[in-house]
């Protein structure tokens, strides 16, 4: 999508600090972390959301959703976990139109979010 500010990342045309990248995804940092480690996991192709996915892509969710998880156990916190977080339209916090998943982790994280 053309004004998609993660489609223009994915493409890059704007730079990010890259954590993996594949020929369907890309992982990178979050630019306003809020845990000690903050990354994001997205899929090249613009999906405005979950609610939006098509049955087509049901294996490319999965897909995104296991790298995000393998990417924090790479970052050493498979013992302590993480949060992995999904923001849907604007009731669910979603702030960019492009589906993403938060991936945080490094301290302790409190319910409900805020």
């Amino acid at each position: 999508m053309k004004d998609c500010v993660f489609c223009k990342i994915a493409s890059g045309e704007i730079p990010a600090k890259k954590l993996y990248e594949d020929g369907e995804m890309l992982a990178f940092y979050d630019m306003e972390p809020k845990a000690p480690l903050h990354f994001l996991v997205i899929p090249k192709k613009h999906i405005p959301n979950v609610m939006e996915a098509e049955e087509s892509e049901s294996g490319l969710l999965g897909a995104l959703l296991w790298r995000a998880q393998k990417l924090a156990v790479e970052a050493g916190f498979e013992k302590n976990g993480a949060r992995f977080v999904i923001n849907c339209k604007e009731d669910g916090g979603q702030t960019v139109p492009h589906l993403h998943i938060h991936v945080l982790s490094g301290r302790p994280l409190g319910w409900p979010p805020g």
